[in-house]
């Protein structure tokens, strides 16, 4: 935190910063939620995980209504964390206590030092790259930065939702490589459904997002958002082999796939952002998306040696592909001013045809899909 504050010179982030530093220790106290996780309980679950989350937004609301500011902040997301640990240990199905267990701090360590690495490696990233924005273009790049990547994030949430599903069930069958297998690229298609036509939708409707819901102020995240909305559309791509790297208890690769994601980024992105700011950036981005697709791809085509990447994502990105020569022949021909009303006709519009494409390419798919959500669970074993 003291070394945060001196890099955006910004002292008053100091006694925050430090005050929320304490909600770190609690999130032991929360791992009682895996057992359930395990188990596939997802709704006991997310019951307990709600407590935090409504405790810290009725406490921040209520205090910055009240005045409080910025500790509004800190004070809701300590009381949250410390609710949230109070119900999980009041509710975790085991007594807790100190055990000592031979090995298992090896065995821990094994599996967990690449993924420390990992974290690491794109903390620095990210503090290298927003710290040399925000030195050399100013404090609304780091703005724009932070706005755009939560934008662009949300193309991703269907990959998220589908592989924490899965994770539990994708352990259970760890050593079967034909269920994983199976499970790796139905689900992967299902997330591509979502993901690639929201990454490239974004990419599509940047500069409408950013005027008309935004404000002009943010029109200088405007490259720096479709160039995200085209990486996290690729992105897609094998997004979810983290889950499979680590039900196989193999997670080296995924610190090597870090560590050359950042050694690419912090390479090519300082001296892209001195030279041509948020352009640049993006472009460093893009370059980093691009070096970790290869080291993915590897590893996936070790574990699946029958996987064929191009079949396997055509039929989830041919919806898109109409969709979006659609709209850019529409913008060509029409040209002129475009208003909300007009972004809005060309969304519906794209969003029309993609629904429809998909329904034609992935309809298999999208049936037995549905099928799991409509089949009756089966008696506890």
């Amino acid at each position: 935190i003291p070394l945060f504050a001196m890099l955006y010179d910004e002292p008053r982030i100091l006694v925050p910063g430090i005050v929320l530093s304490l909600t770190f220790p609690l999130l032991a106290l929360h791992t009682p939620i895996w057992v359930f996780y395990r188990r596939m309980d997802f709704l006991k679950q997310r019951a307990l995980q709600a407590w935090e989350l409504i405790v810290s937004f009725v406490v921040t609301v209520g205090l910055a209504a009240a005045g409080a500011g910025v500790w509004a902040l800190v004070i809701g997301g300590v009381a949250g964390s410390v609710t949230g640990a109070t119900v999980t240990v009041r509710n975790s199905p085991y007594k807790l206590r100190f055990r000592w267990e031979r090995g298992a701090l090896a065995e821990y360590s094994s599996f967990s030092w690449p993924l420390w690495v990992g974290s690491v490696s794109g903390l620095l990233t990210g503090q290298v790259l927003i710290t040399t924005a925000a030195r050399a273009i100013g404090t609304a790049a780091v703005g724009a930065i932070s706005l755009s990547t939560t934008i662009s994030n949300y193309s991703r949430r269907v990959d998220d939702i589908v592989t924490q599903t899965l994770y539990p069930a994708i352990c259970a069958v760890k050593d079967r490589t034909d269920l994983l297998f199976e499970s790796f690229s139905k689900s992967n298609r299902l997330a591509l459904l979502w993901g690639f036509p929201a990454g490239i939708g974004l990419a599509l409707f940047a500069s409408d997002i950013l005027r008309h819901v935004f404000g002009s102020t943010w029109v200088i995240a405007i490259p720096l958002l479709q160039v995200l909305g085209v990486t996290a559309a690729v992105d897609q791509i094998g997004f979810n082999w983290t889950a499979f790297a680590r039900a196989r208890g193999e997670t080296r690769p995924l610190a090597v796939a870090a560590v050359v994601g950042a050694v690419v980024l912090v390479a090519a992105g300082v001296p892209l952002v001195l030279d041509r700011g948020l352009v640049g950036y993006a472009i460093a981005l893009a370059a980093g998306t691009g070096a970790l697709m290869v080291v993915r791809l590897t590893y996936l085509l070790r574990l699946f040696p029958g996987l064929k990447i191009l079949s396997h994502v055509t039929r989830a990105i041919v919806p898109t592909v109409p969709a979006a020569l659609m709209i850019l022949a529409e913008r060509a021909l029409a040209g002129g001013h475009r208003g909300p009303g007009r972004a809005i006709a060309e969304a519906a519009a794209y969003s029309a045809v993609v629904v429809a494409g998909t329904l034609v390419a992935e309809r298999e798919l999208l049936r037995e899909a549905v099928g799991y959500l409509r089949r009756a669970p089966a008696p506890a074993a």
